[in-house]
């Protein structure tokens, strides 16, 4: 039984006239007949009685026409629902995130696209940036809010950059370098440095390193932890100072301070990164949302 037979019966059922049937599917009227004798064999009975001057529906046509109208219907939904599946309309999109720099903007953005398509399920993901680079990989998120030593680094990557942000010096209030106007890369080197943990950011930790050691010198470090926000109460403590980039400002309490570096011109990429060969197609429709949003911090 076909999608075509259905609608040609119903429709010469509403009409009870095989030619106006005709003109509403703009056929000819023998291609009704023909359909309509094509289903009546197929199904093992007369849908309708037929004489020169009138056109009736059998009893068994009119139980059928019940049926026929709820598979049409059916059969019309699940192909629209397909066809918004195939552009990206209805489906899923994981995103993993990390967490201060999409604070500003990701909540109005997922609103949005919601209100767009809500028929595609969003699922949130918040991760350190090694976790996020694994999941990538292994198409367990389909796009990624992270730092740009990630997806740069990789022909595996697509990116797009937010925004970029400094790295600054955090210090408690009455840290002797808290009184300066400004801070050179030289006030550091025997400065206790308080840093995350290695395995939390891997690529984020070797890049700092190697940006030290540009200027001749290494952290001395004095303290790991692997929760930023326990970073920032260390130093809070007197403890030591933290190199991080400006938007972790948002886990400090205003009891820090945080001063840019003067000789650096170092900056952080905050980018929008998603795996070459992922091909769900939700991830255009939430790049293009994207675009319309300000994600400047």
């Amino acid at each position: 039984m076909e999608i075509r037979q259905l609608r040609y019966f119903i429709a010469v059922a509403e009409h009870l006239n095989f030619t106006e049937a005709a003109k509403k599917l703009f056929v000819a009227q023998p291609a009704v007949s023909q359909q309509i004798a094509s289903l009546e064999k197929e199904i093992g009975f007369k849908l309708f009685i037929r004489d020169k001057h009138s056109v009736q529906l059998t009893h068994a046509g009119r139980v059928f026409l019940n049926d026929a109208l709820e598979m049409l219907n059916k059969s019309e939904a699940a192909i629209k629902k397909a066809r918004k599946a195939a552009i990206g309309e209805v489906g899923q999109i994981s995103i993993g995130f990390l967490n201060a720099p999409v604070k500003k903007f990701l909540p109005d953005l997922v609103k949005e696209f919601r209100r767009k398509y809500p028929e595609i399920q969003i699922n949130l993901n918040h991760y350190q940036t090694g976790q996020i680079v694994e999941r990538l990989r292994n198409a367990e998120d389909d796009i990624a809010f992270t730092m740009s030593f990630i997806p740069q680094d990789n022909t595996e990557w697509e990116f797009k950059t937010l925004f970029s942000q400094p790295y600054v010096v955090f210090m408690y209030q009455e840290h002797p370098l808290a009184s300066k106007d400004r801070i050179s890369i030289f006030d550091l080197v025997d400065e206790p440095f308080v840093m995350l943990e290695r395995k939390e950011t891997p690529q984020g930790y070797d890049h700092l390193f190697r940006l030290f050691a540009n200027h001749g010198f290494l952290p001395n470090i004095a303290i790991e932890n692997t929760r930023i926000e326990t970073v920032l109460m260390i130093v809070e403590a007197g403890l030591g100072i933290a190199v991080l980039p400006k938007h972790l400002e948002v886990y400090a309490n205003p009891s820090l301070k945080y001063m840019e570096i003067e000789e650096w011109n170092h900056t952080v990429d905050i980018v929008v990164a998603w795996k070459k060969t992922n091909l769900n197609p939700s991830i255009p429709l939430f790049l293009k949302e994207l675009e319309l949003m300000d994600c400047r911090q």
